[in-house]
């Protein structure tokens, strides 16, 4: 029996009008809930934006600047053999180091781009060549972390993740932060993880390196052994059963969210699977990317790096907010000259493609692309069959669209290649700027954590303005 001490407010409500009072309230609830926007909503920038989505083309173990987009001509009169601080003479030849593969220069603005890249030299004038990168130590698994979450001392929230903390996503069907053929090891999952920012900003991994591409999809969503049809079934039984009980407690906004959240993953598993079903397109798009036409080629592996950028592309289109691509391996510590050529192959017809394809789709001049690894190489001072080695001091990235600035190098190296020695920009540069063309501010994108207000450039990093447009 109730007494009026007993009487909770949610109770008397009940109990009384016949429980009309209950039913209103519940509706009342149920509408602010569906009505608050989620944590992954569109959300405004700190200012107008020049980019909406970024794609990072990563590629993995550094790429050798002064044989992709740094030309370094060898055929000086000063002999240069001290290329780098380093006790591994076998990095040192007998003569001038720079660049020991053909180059020629492009587009109205003359850049300088690798021969064994022509379809993307054919994007010259759209490229901000960034030639005087550096980074804190040539070691992989620390740059690599640096690179992707601005610390390799602890475990800090990824770019994407940053990314999608501050703005949100366009779609609320699919992941806002994708990383495809995302490495294992050098940080691992930690490099697209969002480490003390809320679970819901990690990334989502499609693929590892060394897995067949093609047949990777998102775990635990594409993976189901089900029909479609019996998993629509599953999925009645199980809402009915949630509805059911809803309907009993009249009010449980944490069972409300259970059942939109199952159908919310519904939803992805479908869209996933529409997203990456490259069968919708015509043979000539395919053909133009070399989707599964790479050859492995010593440390350049066979990473489908077509299908990547296909998939990054649809994945744009469909309003994900941050992709990263991953290739490898670039890490040529012997045979340079024959896996460099073999890498810039194999990303040459994919990344033009990109390019062109958000060009014909007006959707580059919101789209940032970036380029690059997690350092660069030692200059080499002979072709042949030899190695290259770590080097942190002088690098290059590029950027394309998005609000930078095309058809520029920005910075210089020395005459070998090895160090930088104008305009330098490093990772926390870099970030702070790629933050800036999608309208975030470096130093107000924090959040509060273990008593003090953590950002992606931690106390550091300078927006610079010469890469922007």
């Amino acid at each position: 029996m109730l007494t009026p001490q007993s009487i909770s407010r949610r109770a008397l409500l009940k109990f009384t009008s016949l429980g009309f009072g209950t039913m209103a309230l519940s509706t009342l609830l149920s509408e602010q809930v569906s009505a608050k926007p989620g944590p992954l909503a569109p959300k405004s920038p700190h200012f107008p934006a020049k980019a909406k989505r970024v794609i990072f083309l990563c590629m993995r173990g550094a790429p050798a600047q002064a044989d992709t987009f740094d030309y370094k001509p060898r055929d000086r009169k000063v002999v240069t053999t001290n290329i780098t601080p380093t006790t591994k003479r076998k990095y040192a030849g007998k003569g001038p180091a720079g660049s020991v593969v053909p180059f020629s220069q492009h587009g109205e603005s003359g850049l300088w781009i690798a021969d064994s890249m022509p379809n993307l030299a054919k994007h010259a004038d759209d490229l901000c060549v960034i030639n005087s990168m550096h980074t804190d130590l040539p070691n992989h698994p620390q740059s690599y972390l640096m690179l992707h979450t601005g610390d390799f001392r602890f475990a800090r929230p990824s770019v994407g993740s940053w990314a999608l903390y501050g703005l949100g996503t366009e779609n609320q069907n699919l992941p806002g932060f994708i990383s495809i053929n995302a490495e294992t090891r050098v940080g691992g999952a930690q490099n697209y993880g969002s480490a003390f920012l809320p679970a819901i900003y990690q990334g989502t991994a499609i693929g590892y390196v060394g897995a067949d591409i093609a047949k990777s999809g998102i775990r635990n969503v594409t993976g189901n052994p089900l029909t479609a049809e019996l998993q629509r079934k599953q999925l009645n039984l199980v809402q009915s059963m949630n509805h059911q009980l809803l309907k009993q407690s009249q009010l449980d906004t944490q069972l409300e969210g259970a059942i939109q959240s199952l159908e919310l993953g519904h939803r992805m598993q479908d869209s996933v699977t529409e997203v990456l079903d490259v069968s919708q397109e015509t043979e000539a798009t395919l053909k133009r990317y070399n989707v599964g036409k790479t050859k492995s080629t010593g440390r350049c592996r066979n990473d489908d790096f077509g299908r990547q950028c296909l998939w990054a592309r649809r994945l744009a289109e469909s309003g994900v907010r941050y992709i990263e691509l991953c290739h490898s391996n670039w890490d040529q510590h012997g045979n340079h000259v024959a896996e460099i050529q073999a890498n810039c192959t194999a990303i040459d017809k994919p990344i033009a493609a990109l390019i062109q394809d958000l060009k014909d789709r007006d959707m580059l001049k919101d789209t940032l692309i970036v380029w690059g690894g997690e350092f660069g190489r030692t200059p080499l001072s002979e072709a042949g069959k030899k190695g290259s080695g770590h080097n942190n001091r002088g690098f290059t990235f590029w950027m394309a669209g998005g609000g930078s600035k095309g058809g520029q190098n920005y910075g210089k190296t020395n005459e070998t290649g090895a160090v930088a020695v104008e305009n330098k920009v490093h990772t926390h540069d870099l970030h702070a700027t790629m933050l800036h063309l999608l309208g975030l501010d470096h130093e107000k994108l924090t959040y509060r954590y273990a008593g003090r207000d953590f950002r992606l450039t931690d106390v550091y990093g300078n927006v610079v303005k010469g890469l922007l447009a």
